[in-house]
C-alpha cells in the first residue's frame, strides 16, 4: 500500500494587491470594494460579478484580474484561473503574486512543471517571495525532484523561520529521499508552531509508518483526522496502517471513508483492493482495483496486484493481454507490478521489476554508514531473517539445517519479525539457534543497528519479497555480507544484497546478468530440505474423493502458478489418458469453479478434476501416495510443494523453462537423480506424461528408483547439504577478509 505524502501548497498571504492605476475612475474603486466585502464575506457569485463589471470597464484593472483569478481557484475553476492570471500577466507582467497565483492554480490541475515555472517566475520578480518557494518546493516534491525541494523549502524557512507549512512540506521532501528520523524532527517542528496543522500530522505519521512504528504513526492519522475529518490522505493513510495491524474491517471502513471523501481517490481504491482480497473477497477486490485503474491506469502497483488476482481465480479472461500490459509498464520502468507478481514473466523483466520497487520502497539511505572491518573470529557468526519462524514451507525445509549447524565453527543467530504464532516449529527453531530475538516491535534501522552491534558477519534474507518481507533491514547494512536464500525465487535487484545462493541447473552461468546478487553455486540443488515423518494413516482414494479405478496426475501447486497453457496440456493429458483425473489442492470455491469451467471449455467432463483440503504436513505426505505423478506447472515449478511429494515417493514431472522459478523443478530432479523427469518444452512434458501414464512398469520403475533414491542422492541428504552451504559461507568471508569484493563462487564436493 502506498501512502500519499504530499499535501497542497498554501495560497499567498492575502496582503492587498497591487493597486489601480490612479487614472481609475472613482466609481470604480466604490465598486472594487463592494465586490471585497462580498468576497471577504465568502459571497463569491456576487463578487464575481463585480470584478467581471469592473473589467469590463477597465479591461486590464489589476486588483480584479488578480482577485477574478483567486475565486476561479477558490471554486475549483483551475483551468480559468490559468486563463486569468494569464491576461493578468500580459497586461502586468513584472507583479510577483499574478505568477505565484497561476503556479497555484497550476497545481491544482497537477501540472507540476508548469507551476514550478510559474513559481520561479514569481520569485524572480520578488526574490523574499517566502509562499512562493514554499509553494515551489511542493510542486518539486510532487515531481520526486526531493534535493530541489529541500532546497526551496529551506529558503522558505530562511525567510520566516516560524512557517509551519513550510517545515512539513520540508518533511515531505525528507521522507521522498528516505531521511525518515529528520522528517519526524520537520514535522515536530512544524507543530511546535502550530500543533493544529493537520498536514504535518499526516506527515509524522507517513515517517513513521516508514519505520514500521505502527502504534504512534496511527496515533499521528488520528490526530490528524480529529483536526481535519475531511482530510482524505489521512484517512487512506489511517487504513493502510490498520491493515497492517491486521484490523481488516477497520481498515476497509476507513478507506471507504477517504473515497466518500474523494471519489476519484484511485489509490484509496487500490488499498481498498488489498484489504478486500486478505478478506477474502475476491470479486470485490478485483472490482476496487479495476476502479483504481480506471481512474489512474498508471497507479502505483495496482496493475500487477490485479493480475495477481485474476491468476489466483484462475479467471483468465483477457489474461495474456493484461500480462503484456503490466510487462509493457515495467520496460518502460513503472511502477506496474510488485517483484513476487512477475515472477512468471522472463528473467530481464523479472530484474527490472525489482530494481523498480527497491528504487522506490528500499533503497540503501544515503547517510548509511560503513561497517568498520572486523577482525576474523574462530567462529563465522551467520544471522537468519524471516517472519516464517513457524509452521512454515521455508521454516519446514530449514530446521534440520539449523540443528545441523556445526557449533564449533558457526554461531547461529535468528531474527525473528513475523506474526507471533508461537507454534511448535518456532520452539524447535528457537532451540536450534544460538540465540533467538524477537524483533517485531523494532524497526528496520533498530534491527540493522541491533545485528551490527552483535557482530553478524553473514546476513541471510530468508524473505525476498514474500508476505512480511522486511528488506529495509538490508538496505541499512545489517552485516557485512548479505545473502538473498530461499524464501523468494528471484533476484531482489537491489545492490546491498551480496550473494543469491543457487545450483548450475537454477541458474545458468549465460543467466548471470538477470541477477544483481553475485551467485553462489552449490554443487546438487540450492533447496535446503529435512526428513519429515509420513503419517501411517492409509488413506484410501474414497477417502479423498478419487474414484477406485483410473490414473491419478495430481498438482499441489497454488492456483496463481497454473497457467492457461499448462491448464490445456493438462486436459490433452486427460483426453489421451482414459478415465484418468487430476488432483488439485483446493484453493478457492470461484478458482475451483473457474478450473472446473474451464476443463467443461476443453471438453473434459468438469468432475475429472478432484480438489484435496488441506491437511497436516505428515499427513499431507501420506496421502499423496494415491497419486501416480505430480504435474508441475509453467512458467512458476512446484518449490516447496516438489520436496514433500518425492519425499513421499511421489514422480514429479516438470518442464524447464527460463527463470528462476520456472528451474526449480528440474534442480530438484537432477539432486535425486532423475533427470529423465525433466521436460524442456511443453509438447515433450505433454508426451511424456501420457507415456508415463499409459506405461505402468515405465512408471514402476521411476518410482522404485525414487524411493532408492530419495535416502542416497543428495536432495534429502541434510548432512550433505549443511557441508556445502556452509563451505559457501566460509568461501564468502574469505573473501571479505581478505579485501576482496562479492563475486561468483562455485563450491565443489
Amino acid at each position: 500500500m502506498k501512502h500519499k505524502h504530499n499535501h497542497p501548497p498554501r495560497p499567498a498571504r492575502q496582503s492587498a494587491p497591487p493597486q489601480p492605476p490612479v487614472s481609475v475612475a472613482a466609481a470604480l474603486d466604490r465598486q472594487l470594494q463592494e465586490a471585497r466585502d462580498h468576497h471577504r464575506a465568502g459571497q463569491l457569485a456576487q463578487a464575481e460579478a463585480l470584478y467581471r463589471q469592473i473589467l469590463q470597464a477597465a479591461p486590464g484593472h489589476v486588483d480584479a484580474l488578480y482577485l477574478l483569478s483567486v475565486i476561479a481557484h477558490q471554486l475549483g475553476q483551475h483551468a480559468t484561473a490559468v486563463e486569468l492570471a494569464d491576461q493578468a500577466i500580459l497586461h502586468h507582467p513584472n507583479i510577483a503574486e499574478f505568477h505565484a497565483s497561476r503556479g497555484l492554480a497550476l497545481y491544482a490541475l497537477q501540472q507540476y512543471q508548469q507551476a514550478v515555472a510559474s513559481f520561479d517566475q514569481a520569485i524572480l520578480h520578488k526574490p523574499d517571495f517566502t509562499e512562493a518557494y514554499n509553494n515551489r518546493g511542493s510542486a518539486l516534491n510532487e515531481l520526486r525532484q526531493f534535493p530541489a525541494a529541500l532546497e526551496s523549502l529551506d529558503r522558505a524557512i530562511q525567510l520566516e523561520p516560524n512557517y509551519a507549512e513550510a517545515h512539513s512540506n520540508r518533511a515531505n521532501a525528507l521522507y521522498g529521499l528516505h531521511q525518515y528520523p529528520a522528517a519526524i524532527q520537520s514535522c515536530d517542528r512544524a507543530l511546535q508552531i502550530n500543533p493544529d496543522l493537520a498536514a504535518a500530522w499526516n506527515n509524522r505519521g507517513n515517517s513513521l509508518y516508514a519505520l514500521k512504528q505502527h502504534p504512534q504513526a496511527q496515533q499521528a492519522f488520528d490526530q490528524c483526522i480529529r483536526l481535519n475529518p475531511g482530510f482524505a490522505e489521512a484517512w487512506n493513510n489511517l487504513g493502510t496502517i490498520l491493515f497492517e495491524l491486521g484490523q481488516d474491517q477497520q481498515a476497509l471502513d476507513a478507506l471507504d471513508r477517504a473515497i466518500l471523501l474523494r471519489p476519484d481517490y484511485a489509490q484509496a481504491y487500490g488499498n481498498r483492493g488489498n484489504v478486500l482480497q486478505h478478506l477474502e473477497q475476491y470479486p470485490a477486490a478485483l472490482e476496487s482495483l479495476t476502479r483504481a485503474l480506471q481512474l489512474d491506469p498508471d497507479c502505483d502497483y495496482v496493475g500487477g496486484t490485479r493480475l495477481h488476482i485474476k491468476r489466483f481465480l484462475c479467471d483468465w479472461e483477457n489474461l495474456e493481454a493484461e500480462c503484456r500490459q503490466v510487462e509493457t509498464r515495467i520496460g518502460r520502468n513503472q511502477k506496474a507490478a510488485t517483484p513476487f507478481l512477475t515472477l512468471n514473466s522472463f528473467p530481464a523483466l523479472e530484474k527490472q521489476a525489482a530494481e523498480i520497487y527497491v528504487r522506490d520502497r528500499h533503497p540503501a539511505p544515503a547517510d548509511a554508514a560503513p561497517i568498520p572491518r572486523r577482525p576474523q573470529r574462530d567462529k563465522i557468526r551467520v544471522g537468519y531473517y524471516s517472519a516464517d519462524f513457524h509452521q512454515h514451507a521455508v521454516c519446514v525445509q530449514m530446521i534440520d539445517l539449523f540443528e545441523r549447524h556445526d557449533r564449533t565453527k558457526f554461531e547461529i543467530i535468528g531474527f525473528s519479525f513475523g506474526p507471533d504464532l508461537q507454534d511448535d516449529m518456532t520452539h524447535r527453531v528457537a532451540a536450534a539457534m544460538d540465540r533467538f530475538i524477537d524483533v517485531r516491535s523494532l524497526s528496520d534501522s533498530e534491527v540493522a543497528d541491533l545485528s551490527r552491534k552483535l557482530e553478524v558477519d553473514i546476513a541471510v534474507d530468508l524473505m525476498g519479497f514474500t508476505e512480511h518481507f522486511r528488506l529495509g533491514i538490508f538496505a541499512r547494512r545489517a552485516a557485512p555480507i548479505q545473502v538473498n536464500y530461499l524464501g523468494y525465487p528471484g533476484t531482489v535487484g537491489a545492490d546491498y544484497m551480496d550473494y543469491l545462493i543457487a545450483d548450475r541447473t537454477l541458474i545458468p552461468e549465460s543467466s548471470q546478468p538477470h541477477y544483481t546478487e553475485k551467485i553462489v553455486y552449490l554443487p546438487d540443488s540450492f533447496q535446503a530440505n529435512s526428513r519429515h515423518p509420513i503419517s501411517e494413516n492409509h488413506y484410501t482414494r474414497s477417502e479423498q474423493g478419487l474414484p477406485e479405478q483410473g490414473f491419478v496426475f495430481c498438482c499441489f501447486n497454488n492456483s496463481y502458478k497454473i497457467s492457461p497453457s499448462t491448464f490445456a496440456v493438462w486436459m490433452r493429458v486427460l483426453e489421451r489418458v482414459e478415465g484418468s483425473v487430476l488432483w488439485l489442492l483446493a484453493s478457492n470455491p470461484l478458482a475451483d469453479a473457474n478450473l472446473r469451467k474451464q476443463a467443461a471449455q476443453h471438453g473434459i467432463a468438469p468432475q475429472r478434476l478432484v480438489f484435496a483440503q488441506r491437511l497436516p504436513l505428515a499427513e499431507h505426505l501420506s496421502r499423496q501416495r494415491l497419486a501416480g505423478l505430480f504435474l508441475d506447472t509453467l512458467p512458476f515449478n512446484a518449490g516447496a510443494t516438489a520436496s514433500p511429494a518425492l519425499w513421499a515417493g511421489l514422480p514429479l514431472l516438470t518442464c524447464m523453462g527460463e527463470t528462476f522459478a520456472g528451474r526449480m523443478g528440474a534442480s530438484l530432479l537432477c539432486a535425486i537423480d532423475l533427470p529423465e523427469l525433466i521436460a524442456t518444452s511443453e509438447q515433450a512434458y505433454e508426451n511424456l506424461a501420457i507415456s508415463l501414464a499409459l506405461n505402468p512398469a515405465r512408471l514402476q520403475n521411476i518410482r522404485d528408483q525414487l524411493d532408492r533414491n530419495r535416502l542416497s542422492a543428495p536432495l534429502f541428504d541434510t548432512a550433505r547439504f549443511t557441508r556445502n552451504l556452509e563451505a559457501a559461507y566460509t568461501a564468502m568471508q574469505s573473501r571479505y577478509h581478505a579485501g576482496l569484493p562479492p563475486d561468483h563462487i562455485h563450491i565443489s564436493l
